[in-house]
């Protein structure tokens, strides 16, 4: 067993692809994480635009919830049709493009793209938000523990769809229990008490009140934060071919619990923190404790149930980024299908997994978490606006879909969604514009550019390398060969040999930076020219090239282009011996001048130019071999060691 099997888990055949499909109750796990754990940051994030109001916010945050609540109800009964009416895999890309137009299903897919990599930032940064609020001697470390986990989930998503569902089916459970059990805790504490509920552990002083009464763009731009709860509902509709037969019910089996436990959550929460005054601090600042810390030591103490909830939460947040390593490699992969990402997207990997995208997403998902510090809030204001762009153009396809169809009942409630996550998204661009919004505005019509010019780049390979023309059968047509050498050894007679098999026109070159009689020039006649003329065959010519200033590569570059340019009507075969090493680091030992003068002519090259490799392969016990077999040669004739075989072998 190798390595990769030991780390990743054996292959898998295509064959098997049936056994990795999951059920339900795993698919809120590997589908439901961005949602469900979007309860535990998303009434935070509104909380900490409610800070200037001191003591007041959490009062707030009652009629945010009840809204963001609405706007989820209206997405769950949206989302379910789109399940029905593409069993497929109803992605907010798919759909879009095949109601609305290409243009708008790529609008939708690069927002999908850029929410999904910022989902995987956000949660891993909210993990590890709850784990400072925990171990507040970790704060420094914040960066490092968010590329670990990250790290981490990527080695779990390569290992596989099944497995990854099954190692975060505890998880999910645990959170889910935390949260029902702080929330039955809490509300049993408000109403035994009337509503004048002690907190078990004194909650933090919230900062000074510099606001009496909030502005309208002070709860917009709370409404807007608090929106993130509402991410990572539309992923069931993208994974439902994950799911085992019938894939349609059980998807939307998942989809009910999901949204239901969401929820009651939301709404458990933010009844608790309005009943417990609990308001956000500041994540910046040092003794920074999350709502939900705060909110656990008020009806529970710090006690065993605190930090076992905290574990529950951290862990969810932590792998909540799970559901886009569930559907990020997935989208890839029908745009590649529509060719506007690369084709290697479309390659599943040796676990049936889109191994290039779970890569991919990894770097891009890096690259935000070290350059936002791992902060949550730095990158929330970058969030929700993809998210609902896509919830938008996919329930605005649905409308069209159904309209089509003459299903009207049906077309009201996607029209009803539609309409309402567009405000949405207006609200949520205006409100969160100068806190980073705009970088998401500006990434999508990037990522839509990139994506046009990646079509429109294989449409041209596509026609010009596509032909229904039968093969062209000629009488045999050699080659101009030539063969670049520096000197006389194994490497370059074996590189002669094969290049003499293939045509009688060998033009051998060398580049001379001594401006002298070289040894090469001196060995040509005994080494080359006697064996040819005894096997009665055109002996290979020499061309030395005279280089002053020690240049090899351009010289010999020059030299091929200057044939090429003198024999229109010929083909140029152009031969690279090449010395292998088994081991990259003694690769690193030689020069890489076969390797420049190869891939210039792969980029410069023409239609009359092809480039052969000729490699020599260094092995163990090589020298010892090969010397006794040119010593057996020379007492069977005159030849000497090094010689060119007659026979051109």
């Amino acid at each position: 067993m190798s390595i990769l099997d030991k780390v990743v888990g054996s292959a898998l055949a295509t064959e098997e692809e049936h056994g990795q499909r999951i059920s339900a109750k795993t698919g809120v796990a590997v589908f439901g994480l961005d949602a469900l754990s979007s309860a535990a940051y998303g009434p935070e994030a509104a909380l900490t635009l409610l800070i200037p109001l001191g003591f007041l916010g959490s009062s707030y945050l009652l009629p945010i919830t009840a809204v963001v609540i609405l706007l989820l109800t209206i997405v769950f009964f949206s989302y379910r049709q789109t399940i029905d009416a593409y069993p497929n895999g109803g992605g907010s890309y798919s759909v879009a493009g095949a109601n609305l137009g290409t243009t708008f299903g790529l609008l939708a897919g690069a927002a999908l793209m850029i929410d999904y990599i910022l989902n995987v930032a956000v949660g891993i940064a909210a993990g590890v938000g709850a784990i400072v609020s925990a171990v507040p001697a970790l704060q420094s470390h914040m960066v490092a523990l968010c590329v670990g986990i990250l790290l981490l989930l990527a080695f779990l998503n390569l290992r596989g769809v099944k497995d990854t569902g099954v190692a975060f089916v505890l998880p999910t459970y645990w959170f889910v229990f935390a949260l029902v059990a702080l929330i039955v805790a809490g509300g049993w504490k408000i109403l035994s008490s009337h509503g004048h509920v002690v907190p078990v552990v004194a909650l933090p002083l919230p900062s000074a009140a510099t606001l009496a009464v909030p502005g309208l763009w002070l709860v917009l731009k709370a409404f807007a934060s608090g929106c993130t709860a509402m991410t990572g509902v539309e992923a069931v509709s993208n994974g439902v071919t994950a799911f085992q037969q019938p894939a349609s019910n059980l998807a939307k089996r998942s989809l009910t619990i999901i949204i239901g436990v969401l929820i009651a959550l939301l709404a458990g929460l933010a009844w608790l923190v309005h009943a417990y005054g609990v308001t956000a601090t500041d994540p910046t600042a040092p003794g920074y404790q999350s709502v939900l810390s705060i909110l656990l030591g008020a009806v529970a103490g710090r006690g065993t149930f605190y930090y076992f909830a905290m574990i529950g939460i951290t862990l969810v947040l932590c792998l909540s980024a799970n559901t886009s390593y569930a559907d990020f490699p997935r989208l890839c992969r029908v745009m590649a299908l529509d060719s506007f990402l690369p084709s290697v997207f479309r390659v599943r990997g040796r676990r049936l997994v889109y191994t290039h995208g779970i890569v991919a997403l990894t770097v891009f998902a890096g690259a935000l978490l070290i350059g936002f510090g791992g902060i949550t809030d730095r990158l929330i204001p970058l969030f929700a606006v993809g998210a609902f762009l896509a919830f938008t153009l996919s329930q605005a396809g649905m409308v069209v879909h159904w309209w089509r169809r003459k299903k009207f009942a049906m077309a009201s409630v996607n029209a009803i969604g539609a309409a309402a996550t567009g405000m949405t998204v207006l609200i949520v661009m205006v409100a969160k514009f100068r806190d980073g919004a705009w970088i998401t505005l500006i990434l999508i019509p990037v990522l839509y550019a990139l994506m046009v010019s990646i079509r429109l780049h294989y449409h041209r390979v596509a026609k010009n390398i596509t032909t229904c023309a039968p093969l062209t059968v000629r009488s045999k047509e050699e080659p101009i060969v030539i063969l670049p050498i520096d000197r006389w050894s194994r490497v370059s007679r074996k590189a002669l040999s094969f290049a003499m098999r293939i045509s009688s026109d060998v033009r051998a070159v060398h580049v001379d930076g001594c401006g002298s009689h070289t040894m090469l020039e001196s060995q040509w006649p005994e080494v080359v020219e006697e064996p040819a003329r005894v096997a009665g065959v055109p002996a290979p010519t020499l061309t030395t090239l005279h280089s002053p200033y020690r240049f090899v590569v351009h010289p010999v570059l020059k030299f091929v282009f200057e044939v090429e340019r003198q024999n229109p009507d010929s083909l140029i075969a152009v031969v690279i011996p090449e010395l292998v090493e088994r081991r990259w680091y003694h690769h690193l030992l030689h020069n890489q001048r076969s390797a420049i003068i190869k891939a210039t002519l792969f980029l410069r090259g023409t239609k009359r130019m092809m480039v052969i490799n000729v490699p020599w392969y260094v092995e163990r016990g090589d020298q010892e071999a090969l010397a006794a077999a040119e010593r057996s040669q020379a007492t069977r004739g005159p030849r000497r060691p090094g010689v060119l075989a007659a026979s051109t072998d």
